[in-house]
């Protein structure tokens, strides 16, 4: 782009035109693609991968927002940076949105299809969305680099899970075994600890009487989950109650199926717990499985995969685990067994994916050891060589979860995923564990093998996303540059996910942490606080608010709305304000480009004889890069935006502008040269600023202003310079802003408008003030609109004026020529007749026995406030009044 500026500025700005232009420019000529500044620092995000399932999400576009705005910032600062764009394939999500699909559009299961077809369609669906996330993407004014774009099932990936998995394995990491694991019956598949939702529900507590064998009494016991009994294989006391020693080693009757249970003695039952007296239900319980192995019990499961009962379930066999429920309790209510129905509030396990109720589950399945992995990632952290989390706290979350984690089930029931690698034997039932297709048994050498159905677990690929998407296990160069990353931009909700398990396996492989900094944000809400969700119907589609509003206003509005780590509540009129935020900065932009005709960017020159104003804004704005710079590497975006938008709208904006055009305007070529350089230096600075949070705009102001280079993209961020602090020059401004506001002010309480002339006295109460005043004359005459102006250190104070003190000066604005009498008597007379009624009306109403006798106090107290500010301001106007009518008396 050449450095003469392009002078035909619209009206008005057009963010869908501005859009389409530069992310189409940017993309096409590769100014996101990193590795070509071989000679600098890097700096790195891995973007965290959205899932293919859908369309993204509010809270997708501020977590991107966010990254985007530190790569932009660090690009600009010179580094090599890469911000890498991918997907997840998301196993059990997309998989359960693909059979949704086929069942209401084609009628049929996966299970009509077989594996091979029903993946093509999952395929299918993932290419869609792959290209609806990047269409987005774009739209947002991400500045990724394609080039490298990666997914969670391509080949490269693939090949670093199975060399993971195949190291664990041998180290002992990885293991298969029978164990209670969280069952989805909806999805059928396991799932992990923290794939689990638990929620607050109102349920029963149902007390059981399990009668001795040898009918010498009974044994009350309490479950909230009636038809697990059926899998009951023992009742567990502990062994110092003395109200059940002499039962220990005795058997029950279990009710229904009339089988014979042991009672046993364990460490586990609490005395002092309801009856202290426990039913043990092993393939059904996760502590009750530890008792079962402690006491070799049978394990015994009662329903199926899909949460039906089985043929364990007896007469209940082919009943859904909740109508079992029902049905149950009649008949033991039936047979004297159920004694009593305590209503419970407990929690209960939902599938995360799939909404279901967990069912704790006895299952064949891979797991992780994970106090190893653990190891290493505790002693690193409390070594300060680990993550740095921001805000801090979140390091306490993090380390409590590690330290008590436990083995991780990575197994899954599905057919979308990176398959098990692990082949069966079917002559000696070994397992071969392979990175490659296995051809034979690594025990028997039969080929009559065939490999697991299952898959793992989307998190398993997912943690090691920092190097693998990089081409580890391979040494490449972009794994030796661009390795560790930098920083990692997530929610809250998925430290334990996601974060932990990243740190895990980059210490495990790469003998390193992933990345330096975590950067927590909060979710998005609702402008009411509530979480967005379906079926409240409260969601945002970021598309939507682009559309109306523009990329930029949502950007700015969701990456500056909170602090990090804090929830950030979404609410339409903050688009809107930033929306008018941009069209302020468009604006004054327009004005500027009209008065820098023919001026070029090697024509700025801050050497020359600066004013006052001039070397104030070159304060401010050099005041501004310094905070904003520092603040950024801080991740205090919400502090940023405020700093950005009280500089461009009130420094830059309301006044600087405001001031540039005495000169802009003068017959003084040489003021009028400097002021375009101030301003066109000062504009250029600014977008650079804004650029990060608001590209788009930026770019196309930047565009038309002088300058160098072909894109803001790649012009340098804004530095600070020493040279360009100027005290003296922030005093005479804070002086001229407030003698100017006050004035302001005054004219504003008494309605007369800036177009009428006034008289003015100002009185500096220091000599300091009064050269300020003195060499800054112009200023003031031209911003107070005055027709008449006495300055100095011995101004006498006229007779009948309204007043005004700031600091160094009292100003003095004689009444008669800064108001109509007439007409504000008449104007204040009409507004008492106003008050009047409102203080009558409110009178009156507190006056009423029935109103104040029914009404709630929050009702009372609010008509009791305004009927104190509406008598305070009816006393306001009837002094002003007894005022305006003594001047026109006199």
């Amino acid at each position: 782009m050449s450095e003469q500026p392009q002078i035909s500025m619209p009206t008005t700005y057009n963010p869908k035109e501005a859009e389409q232009k530069w992310g189409a420019y940017w993309t096409e000529n590769d100014f996101f693609k990193a590795g070509d500044r071989k000679d600098k620092e890097t700096y790195t995000i891995v973007i965290p991968p959205p899932n293919v399932t859908g369309m993204l999400h509010i809270g997708h576009a501020l977590d991107f927002t966010l990254q985007d705005i530190l790569v932009r910032t660090k690009r600009m600062q010179g580094y090599d940076t890469l911000w890498l764009p991918g997907t997840d394939h998301a196993g059990i999500a997309t998989q359960t949105k693909v059979e949704q699909k086929l069942r209401e559009e084609e009628g049929v299961s996966r299970y009509d299809l077989g594996r091979e077809k029903f993946l093509e369609k999952v395929w299918d669906w993932k290419e869609h969305y792959a290209d609806t996330i990047r269409a987005q993407w774009n739209k947002l004014g991400l500045s990724l680099d394609y080039s490298r774009e990666r997914f969670t099932l391509d080949e490269g990936l693939s090949k670093a899970v199975r060399e993971v998995f195949v190291r664990l394995y041998e180290k002992g990491l990885i293991y298969r075994g029978k164990y209670i694991i969280n069952w989805d019956p909806a999805a059928r598949t396991a799932l992990s600890d923290i794939e689990v939702e638990y929620k607050e529900v109102q349920g029963k507590l149902y007390h059981l009487k399990y009668p001795l064998s040898d009918g010498s009494g009974h044994i009350v016991v309490a479950t909230t989950r009636p038809e697990t009994m059926l899998g009951d294989t023992a009742v567990a006391v502990h062994p110092e109650d003395e109200r059940y020693q002499h039962m220990i080693g005795k058997t029950l009757t279990l009710p229904i199926v009339n089988r014979e249970i042991p009672i046993v003695a364990d460490e586990y039952v609490e005395k002092e717990f309801g009856s202290g007296a426990v039913k043990i239900t092993p393939a059904h319980d996760p502590n009750d499985f530890e008792v079962g192995n402690r006491h070799e019990l049978p394990q015994i499961l009662v329903m199926d995969e899909g949460g039906t009962m089985n043929s364990q379930a007896g007469p209940y066999q082919g009943l859904d685990r909740f109508e079992c429920r029902k049905q149950i309790v009649q008949d033991l209510q039936e047979q004297g067994v159920l004694i009593q129905i305590e209503e419970h509030v407990h929690q209960v396990g939902h599938s995360e994916r799939s909404g279901a109720v967990v069912e704790p589950y006895l299952s064949t399945q891979w797991f992780v050891k994970m106090k190893p992995l653990a190891e290493r990632a505790i002693e690193a952290q409390k070594s300060g060589k680990g993550v740095q989390f921001v805000p801090d706290r979140f390091e306490k979350i993090y380390l409590h979860w590690i330290e008590n984690v436990r083995d991780w089930c990575i197994s899954r029931q599905l057919w979308w995923g990176h398959r098990i690698p692990a082949w069966y034997c079917e002559d000696c039932g070994e397992a071969t564990i392979s990175r490659d297709e296995a051809q034979a048994c690594s025990s028997c050498q039969s080929t009559n093998i065939r490999q697991d159905q299952d898959v793992l677990d989307t998190w398993f690929s997912s943690a090691l996303w920092p190097f693998s998407t990089l081409g580890w296990p391979e040494q490449t160069e972009d794994l030796k540059r661009f390795y560790p990353t930098n920083v990692l931009v997530t929610g809250y909700d998925i430290i334990y996910f996601w974060v932990a398990r990243m740190i895990f396996t980059a210490l495990e492989f790469t003998d390193t942490i992933p990345f330096q900094d975590v950067l927590i944000h909060g979710l998005v809400r609702d402008a009411d606080g509530r979480k967005m969700s379906k079926s409240l119907g409260n969601g945002v589609d970021p598309l939507e608010v682009i559309e109306k509003y523009g990329a930029d206003a949502m950007r700015f509005m969701i990456s500056t709305g909170s602090t990090p780590g804090q929830d950030l509540r979404f609410r339409w009129e903050k688009v809107e304000q930033t929306r008018n935020f941009a069209n302020k900065i468009w604006n004054a932009s327009r004005f500027a480009l009209m008065n820098l005709q023919d001026f070029k960017a090697s024509d700025i020159d801050l050497s020359g004889n600066l004013e006052t104003a001039d070397r104030w804004i070159l304060h401010r704005l050099n005041e501004t890069v310094k905070d904003v710079t520092r603040l950024m590497d801080q991740y205090e975006f919400g502090e940023v935006g405020r700093l950005l938008y009280n500089f461009i709208w009130d420094d830059l904006c309301d006044w600087y502008i405001e001031f540039a055009k005495i000169n802009l305007y003068g017959e003084n070529e040489q003021a009028k040269r400097t002021t375009q350089s101030v301003l066109a230096y000062a504009l250029d600075q600014t977008m650079r600023l804004i650029h990060p949070f608001m590209p788009f705009i930026s770019e196309e102001i930047w565009q038309h202003l002088p300058h160098e280079g072909e894109t803001l993209v790649q012009a340098a961020w804004p530095i600070y310079s020493s040279s360009l602090e100027d005290a003296d020059a922030v005093e005479q401004m804070e002086l001229l802003k407030n003698v100017i506001g006050a004035v302001r002010n005054i004219r504003g309480e008494v309605n007369a408008p800036m177009s009428r002339k006034i008289e003015m006295s100002l009185k500096a109460t220091q000599t300091r003030a009064a050269d300020i005043l003195r060499k800054n004359e112009e200023y003031i005459i031209r911003f107070c609109g005055t027709s008449h102006l006495e300055m100095g250190l011995e101004v006498e104070a006229p007779d009948q004026s309204m007043t005004a003190i700031v600091t160094g000066a009292e100003i003095y604005l004689p009444l008669a020529g800064l108001i109509d009498i007439e007409q504000e008597i008449a104007r204040l007379q009409k507004e008492l007749q106003s008050l009047d009624k409102e203080v009558e009306r409110v009178e009156k109403k507190l006056a009423n026995e029935n109103f104040v006798a029914k009404a709630p106090a929050k009702v009372i107290e609010e008509e009791k406030a305004k009927q104190a500010d509406y008598t305070e301001k009816r006393d306001k106007v009837l002094q002003r009044l007894a005022e305006m009518k003594e001047l026109q008396q006199s």
